[in-house]
């Protein structure tokens, strides 16, 4: 399927905003060709499909906070969630926590508990700024950016306080990363992307106190 309208950037000097702002009804018109099409103020934001590191972080953290939930949430990969009233911003976290019975159809408008975003090289600044901007608009309580580098893996966690997020823990390789926000769980995110037994160890030792 061509798709015809322009795709700009709304954080690249020189870009040029579509005539008309874009609305999540325009999003069932792109290609399905496995990369990521989102809203940014009416614009298209276009993400390639994760690459390995990507995708096995997501899975792992994933089938973590699966394990970790209490019965009152629900967690969901790759959830559409629009941001405004116009239905001008629309954004996929990677993996976001909802309260029970919070469905929606066909995207969620309600924030999520948490949004996880899993950091791509072409990402970087989107999940560290522009999506941290738009998250704490909407009111999302927690925010987490998971870096899948093989070399050192790392969560940021970030939490809504007038308004603003503010970073309360940022946890590299071996540590293990323990919130109790939107529920107690721990990760050690090592074991997000490493070869070998992970179910074992990825949440770390049990002794370790949460925050």
């Amino acid at each position: 399927m061509m798709v015809t309208m322009a795709i700009s950037d709304p954080e690249t000097p020189g870009s040029t905003p579509p005539e008309k702002p874009l609305t999540v009804e325009d999003l069932a018109r792109m290609p399905d060709d496995g990369q990521i099409y989102e809203l940014a103020d009416g614009r298209l934001d276009v993400t390639p499909a994760p690459a390995s590191p990507h995708t096995r972080a997501e899975t792992r953290l994933s089938w973590q906070l699966i394990n970790s939930a209490p019965e009152d949430v629900e967690i969901q990969t790759g959830p559409g969630v629009t941001l405004n009233d116009q239905r001008t911003s629309h954004r996929i976290p990677d993996v976001a926590v909802f309260r029970a019975g919070a469905l929606e159809r066909p995207y969620f408008t309600t924030p999520p508990l948490l949004a996880v975003e899993v950091v791509s090289p072409e990402s970087v600044l989107r999940d560290h700024h522009r999506k941290k901007r738009e998250y704490a608009a909407f009111g999302v309580e927690s925010y987490w950016i998971v870096d899948p580098s093989l070399e050192k893996p790392g969560i940021i966690e970030l939490r809504l306080s007038d308004g603003e997020y503010t970073e309360v823990t940022q946890v590299l390789g071996d540590d293990v990363f323990a919130t109790k926000q939107p529920f107690p769980v721990r990760i050690v995110p090592t074991w997000l992307v490493a070869d070998g037994p992970w179910r074992r160890h990825i949440g770390g030792e049990a002794d370790t106190p949460g925050r």
